[in-house]
């Protein structure tokens, strides 16, 4: 046996809906607010679209380009000693704790020459050990010393 409950519901709603909005004093309003309220709501989807494509292509072209730069090598030639001092000196000074003023730092020929004074004692092998991982540094000469040494 059929139930005629949801039929009488639903005709019931759309009864109801058609009321509303056929009303002869406030039905015109009704109408236009849902007409102007649906094509906002597409516009505004639209626009969210498109915008959500753009930025699913941008990340997947620069995903793209890593992976290119990725697997082409790095083959910047020989650098000139004031550009590998300055790339020494941006790395080893990245830390605020490293007293800049204290250090001098030089380069010949892709050998580093760290000279100057420290106030730490474990300072002296990081700071060696930060030049290494540069690339274009060939080698450490560290003349760095303790203060009062």
């Amino acid at each position: 046996m059929r139930r005629p409950l949801p039929f009488f519901f639903a005709a019931a709603v759309g009864g109801a809906a058609l009321a509303y909005y056929m009303d002869p004093r406030n039905g015109r309003r009704r109408r236009h607010l849902v007409r102007d309220k649906t094509t906002s709501l597409a516009r505004h989807g639209a626009k969210r679209g498109r915008r959500l494509v753009r930025h699913a292509t941008s990340d997947l072209s620069g995903v793209a380009q890593r992976v290119a730069n990725r697997r082409a090598p790095h083959d910047e030639g020989e650098l000139d000693d004031a550009t590998l001092v300055d790339r020494v000196e941006s790395i080893v000074f990245r830390s605020h704790d490293i007293p800049k003023g204290q250090i001098n730092i030089n380069a010949e020929k892709g050998v580093v020459f760290l000279r100057g004074e420290v106030d730490r004692p474990e300072l002296l092998e990081e700071l060696e050990s930060r030049v290494l991982k540069v690339r274009g540094v060939r080698g450490v000469e560290n003349k760095l010393h303790l203060q009062k040494t």
